[in-house]
């Protein structure tokens, strides 16, 4: 198992009720390193988070875990079976945004 998939098993089952249920599927492409990441449904808004911010975070880390081994690393949190999440959450929770500066110069120190 490769560091980021590791590092997200270790930081997901520690947020969720049900780790048995916590699965990650590890794709390479051109476009880099792709991680699916299935929960139980009851356990989504603590992955999530308040207005996608649990989500946010991980990602951001994620890259941060890539840059250190020269890939680029997404995460796409699959959507349970049965949910009925609302529109405004789906953006929130898929949202990449940009990466501040702060986590720029975290990258460049880790690069040295």
């Amino acid at each position: 198992m490769e560091q980021d998939q590791q590092f997200l098993e270790y930081v997901v089952k520690s947020l969720v009720d049900n780790p048995d249920d916590v699965k990650i599927d590890r794709t390479v492409d051109e476009m880099g390193v792709l991680l699916r990441l299935s929960v139980n449904q009851d356990d989504m808004g603590k992955i999530i988070g308040r207005s996608g911010a649990t989500a946010k975070a991980i990602r951001t880390i994620l890259r941060v875990v890539g840059m250190k081994n020269d890939a680029r690393v997404n995460l796409k949190i699959e959507e349970p079976e049965g949910s009925t999440r609302n529109a405004g959450a789906s953006a929130a929770a898929e949202d990449m945004g940009p990466i501040d500066n702060s986590v720029d110069d975290l990258i460049a120190e880790l690069k040295n």
